[in-house]
């Protein structure tokens, strides 16, 4: 094992991706070394609350980690993100599950990372650290690892929503904004570092605003700067989409802005949406989402899908099954419900689990149908591609373009971070395969 050193594990969303890159950042800055499970002293899970079977996932991995190393008592286990902050009883939980732990940190705090492992250092254990203070995460700029394509920025942090089914606004909060200048500064060196695409990340997006400065105005001053690079802007709610089709029509309009465009509309029917708590019908919805592919050419969409929320009858999954097939999504993620701690949903009457599998493998099988022709209308297509990593056959890259599409390149052998002009000669599913122009 080595002194002043940590390995650190992350589940779940961009966000929590982001909080990881800072507190890695914070450690190194602060002389620690970022090594494996086996060799670190400080072992840092960052964990996700969103579902049930995440939630398991993660409690099955800290047991684990527990009963491997709970003889070597110069080992410390370090649990952060949303897990421990979900409901009121989750922190005890994860005392059970670890009993002798170093710290569990809340995520107002993951900038403090250096003083509390110290403090650990010299033999304190099972710290509680708490902020119900929120903290501008945008100002701490975070270095990369070389050769790093992929940036990820957030922008705020909690929502203003109060959705029947979700948790982790008990875990992040209520919508805090962070400083337009910082994010700009933080986008800034990571470009310099070499990154190419940019995500921005918060829990809604669309809610962003600061002083006079709303989520376009951010965007624009993203986007000029000299660099280039391509961005892709995180998820919107269908709220937004009512009141602001003009804002996301210029945001999308932007040329180093991802034709990308990620809105959950979770379910197909109005009485599922009103006992979801979602604040929108869904006709409208659709009406102005056809108005911004309309004023948009090549936008790509992604949605996510609830099957099986409380009440949900076999009529109201048909009507989501409709919606599916009218807009034809790019990108479905489906998920099946599960009720959450602290959330109103799990006071519902429940939904037989056979039920809901049924209607996710259904609503899975449509929209797999619906990718034999999607992509179609890009074969031939020729244009700039971003290339990320290795392809899944040898001499084979991966890319995307501006709509986000998946490009496998073949006979590749270039470096990774370049724009290349490819066209495109074959399509299967949702993946585009062409070759460099």
């Amino acid at each position: 094992m080595i002194k002043k050193s940590f390995y650190i594990e992350t589940y779940g969303c961009a966000s929590n991706k982001a909080d990881s890159n800072i507190i890695s950042t914070f450690l190194i800055d602060s002389n620690y070394v970022k090594t494996s499970l086996n060799n670190a002293q400080f072992v840092i899970v960052n964990t996700c609350g969103v579902k049930q079977q995440t939630e398991n996932k993660i409690k099955r991995r800290l047991q684990n980690l527990y009963e491997r190393y709970k003889e070597n008592l110069d080992k410390y286990l370090i649990i952060t993100g949303c897990l421990p902050q979900i409901a009121a009883n989750y922190t005890k939980l994860i005392e059970k599950i670890v009993p002798n732990f170093g710290a569990i940190i809340d995520l107002n705090n993951i900038h403090e990372f250096p003083k509390i492992l110290n403090e650990i250092s010299k033999g304190k254990r099972n710290l509680i650290i708490r902020s119900f203070q929120s903290i501008d995460k945008s100002q701490f700029q975070i270095h990369l690892t070389p050769g790093k394509i992929t940036g990820i920025i957030p922008i705020s942090e909690g929502c203003l929503g109060a959705c029947t089914y979700c948790c982790v606004k008990n875990a992040r909060g209520r919508l805090y904004c962070y400083n337009p200048e910082s994010i700009v500064q933080n986008i800034q060196s990571q470009l310099k570092q070499g990154i190419k695409q940019i995500y921005l990340t918060s829990q809604d997006c669309s809610t962003y605003e600061y002083g006079d400065i709303n989520l376009a105005d951010l965007i624009r001053k993203i986007v000029s700067l000299k660099e280039k690079f391509y961005l892709r802007v995180g998820m919107i709610n269908p709220q937004f989409l009512m009141e602001e089709l003009n804002q996301l029509i210029t945001i999308f309009n932007f040329a180093k802005v991802y034709k990308l465009f990620h809105m959950p509309i979770q379910s197909g029917s109005d009485k599922v949406l009103e006992k979801m708590n979602r604040t929108y019908k869904i006709k409208p919805v659709i009406e102005q989402l056809i108005k911004l592919k309309e004023s948009t050419p090549n936008l790509s969409f992604s949605t996510d899908i609830i099957c099986g929320f409380p009440g949900e009858t076999e009529s109201d999954f048909n009507d989501t099954i409709k919606i599916i097939k009218k807009i034809n999504p790019d990108i479905l993620n489906i998920s099946k419900f599960t009720p959450r701690p602290g959330t109103k949903a799990k006071k519902m009457k429940q939904i037989n689990s056979k039920i809901i599998k049924e209607r996710s493998i259904r609503l899975s099988n449509i929209f797999r149908e619906s990718l034999e022709n999607i992509n179609m209308k890009w074969k031939g297509w020729q244009g700039e591609v971003l290339v990320l990593h290795p392809g899944e056959n040898p001499g084979q890259a991966f890319g995307r373009n501006l709509a986000y599409k998946n490009i496998f390149i073949e006979n590749y052998d270039g470096s990774y971070g370049k724009f290349v002009r490819t066209t495109v000669e074959k399509v299967e599913g949702f993946n585009l395969f062409g070759f460099l122009i």
